[in-house]
This record gives C-alpha cells, structure tokens and sequence, in this order.
C-alpha cells in the first residue's frame, strides 16, 4: 500500500456508513479499533468488541470478510480469556509473504496497568480464533506497550507500537509512538521513540500510530491524540511524517492541519485504518463516538479527485 502523492486520506464524514455497531446503546459500550487488508479480492476487517468497565471492557477480538468492504460477516473470533487477559484493544490483522495469516492481540495483564501484544498465526483466516497464541511483544516493568500497527515493507517486517510508561500509577495513559522491525514478524528489534505529543496542544497527552501509508521516500500516519487524561478514550485524529532510511523509517512530525473528530461531543474520531482501492480510491475505516456515548464501527470511501484536492490542503499547510 503506497501513496503516489503528498496527501493522506481523512474521513470527510459527509458519505459514513455504519459496518458494525456497539454491542449496546450505552456510554463504554464500543466497536471499532479497526485493522484492515484485501486477501484474493475480499476485504477483511479485524476490530474490537467492548462493554463498560466492570461489565468486561475489551472482550473480543472479530475478523470479518467483505465483497463490497462494507457489509461483512464474522469468519473468526478470539476472547479476552484466551489469553487470560483483562481487555483486549486493536488487534492487526497480516498476511505473510507465504500466505499465512497473523493476528497481532492486545491483551490486558489483570490488576496492572500492563498490557503486552500477543500473535495467533493460521493458514486460514477461519483458524486464526482457534490458534495457539505466544507473546511477541512483552513490554516491561517499566511499560505497556500494545495497538501495534505493522506493515510488511522491503523485504521486512515494519511495526509502530504505542507504548505507555507505567512510572506513575495515575498517569499510565501517557503514551508515546515507538517503531520497531523485525525479519520475521515475530522478534523485533526497538528503534526508539518516533513520535510524540505536542506541549499544549491537542495531541500533549498522548500519541498512537493507526495507519501508516509508505512513499518512495518517506512514511505518513495517521495517528489518534489527546490533550488530557480526561480525553481518554475519546481521542481524535491527526497526520504526521517522516522521512523513509536506509535503516528503515524515521522520526515523524506532525502535519500542522485541523484534526478530524466525530460531531458528537466529547468528539472521539480514533484508529483509523485504511484500504486502497484498485482504482486509486481509499477506503477508511474508524471508530466514531455517537451522540449516546456509544462507539461505532463507520467506513466511508475517499476517490483519487477527492484525495487531490485534499493533497493540494496538506501541502499548503505543510
């Protein structure tokens, strides 16, 4: 997936359908946390179902297949007590070189602020739910790290994970974007720090990766942000760049451009995951708060006209 301009898709919200509805009509209560890809002409979708704090949080992780990348019916699921975790956030869904299918799971460590990043792997999206899983990334004493975003680019394996400092216990949703790669998609080799929030500004709380969309010579992101810690969980979506290496890809910068959020407040417009059409199109995926607190699952396409005109806006920002 390559962009053959400047610009990077943002939803537009005026042609937003609905793919997957929260599992109730009430505040906590969320689908979204969308990943995506095309496999043989069928879209598969992977996202995240949750119910409020106490009633389960994240309890399950879908992947579901698509004709038309808007209506789709679930092939596979995992649980939260597969891997004995407390919640499960944004799983990311690959497709290896030799066909083989990754889920890359989110998983709550019970009673801690921890959170690590499990993998189940199958020959087939269907046998992803019955999958052993092992842990692929542990983080530490010291952090959480979870939401990975992984891209297979140049012959390797490409991840931007968001990791969150657990040095004090009532400030463990700061969060910074860290990139790592790997030669196999399992063992990975950290690279540090390559974005993070802005001093007094929407993004100064936190930052995490959603979707990146590699060029000839550099990598833009999508990535959600918050200027608080009462913004959790609601946060909304900005872009930010950077620059491809001979070592990979580099620190990024944010774009300096309005962000996009859901017209109900508080706003909540987070992890957006997109696709490319054949003809040039995108089509995005995200998880959009809905005027009952509820989290949604929208898709909306964006045409190659409309994403001209939108390069022409993030380059004269720029």
């Amino acid at each position: 997936m390559t962009a053959s301009r400047s610009g990077f898709p943002l939803p537009n919200l005026r042609d937003s359908v609905v793919v997957v509805p929260p599992p109730e009509t009430t505040p906590g209560s969320w689908a979204g946390a969308p990943s995506v890809l095309s496999h043989d002409g069928v879209v598969y979708l992977a996202y995240r179902l949750r119910r409020p704090i106490g009633q389960g949080r994240g309890y399950r992780n879908v992947v579901a297949a698509s004709e038309d990348g808007v209506t789709f019916h679930p092939v596979s699921h995992v649980d939260s007590d597969q891997f004995g975790s407390e919640s499960l956030e944004r799983p990311a869904l690959v497709v290896t070189p030799d066909g083989r299918w990754r889920l890359y799971v989110s998983c709550a460590t019970p009673g801690t602020k921890h959170w690590r990043v499990d993998l189940v792997e199958a020959t087939t999206p269907e046998g992803l739910g019955a999958a052993e899983s092992r842990t692929v990334l542990p983080g530490d004493e010291h952090s959480a790290v979870k939401d990975p975003v992984v891209l297979w680019d140049s012959g390797r394996w490409h991840l931007w994970a968001s990791v969150h400092p657990l040095d004090l216990p009532d400030h463990t949703d700061r969060m910074t974007t860290d990139y790592a790669t790997s030669t196999d998609g399992i063992d990975w080799n950290w690279h540090g720090t390559v974005l993070t929030g802005t001093p007094g500004s929407w993004d100064a709380r936190g930052v995490r990766a959603t979707s990146v969309l590699p060029t000839a010579d550099a990598i833009w992101m999508s990535y959600d942000g918050r200027a608080s810690a009462a913004q959790n969980w609601e946060e909304v979506t900005g872009l930010a760049v950077g620059p491809r290496t001979a070592a990979g890809f580099g620190a990024l910068t944010r774009v300096d451009r309005p962000t996009v959020r859901s017209r109900h407040e508080p706003g909540g417009l987070r992890y957006l995951a997109l696709l490319t059409d054949a003809d040039g199109s995108y089509r995005l995926y995200y998880e959009y708060t809905r005027r009952d607190g509820a989290h949604e699952l929208r898709t909306e396409s964006i045409s190659a006209e409309a994403l001209a005109e939108s390069d022409a806006l993030v380059a004269s920002a720029g």
